[in-house]
């Protein structure tokens, strides 16, 4: 069993993955929309919204996020997170799992 709590004093991070683990998946967290405009050449993110809201931009679409919605950006899609609510908290999960697949645009 593995049993991690958020940061709250950090703007993300990432509870497990085959970093520390054997699980085989990255699942990690963010306290805010991180405005990174990036893309990933291979790997898919799922993002599950926990509370608040926020604003994605996905190759250029604008999507308006509310606790309770779930985003899946594919491999090249470029992303980034803007205009996030104080009290915005999503979770995301990384698969496949591909070191160094993180390409900023």
């Amino acid at each position: 069993m593995i049993h991690q709590k958020p940061d709250k004093n950090v703007d993300k991070g990432w509870f497990v993955g085959p970093w520390n683990s054997e699980v085989p998946i990255p699942v990690g967290y963010a306290n805010e929309g991180i405005n990174l405009p990036h893309h990933h050449a291979q790997m898919f993110e799922i993002y599950l919204v926990a509370r608040g809201t926020s604003t994605a931009v996905v190759n250029q679409q604008t999507v308006h996020l509310q606790a309770g919605d779930m985003l899946v950006v594919e491999p090249d899609e470029s992303h980034t997170f803007n205009h996030s609510s104080d009290d915005y908290f999503h979770f995301v999960i990384q698969t496949p799992f591909i070191p160094g697949d993180k390409i900023i645009d």
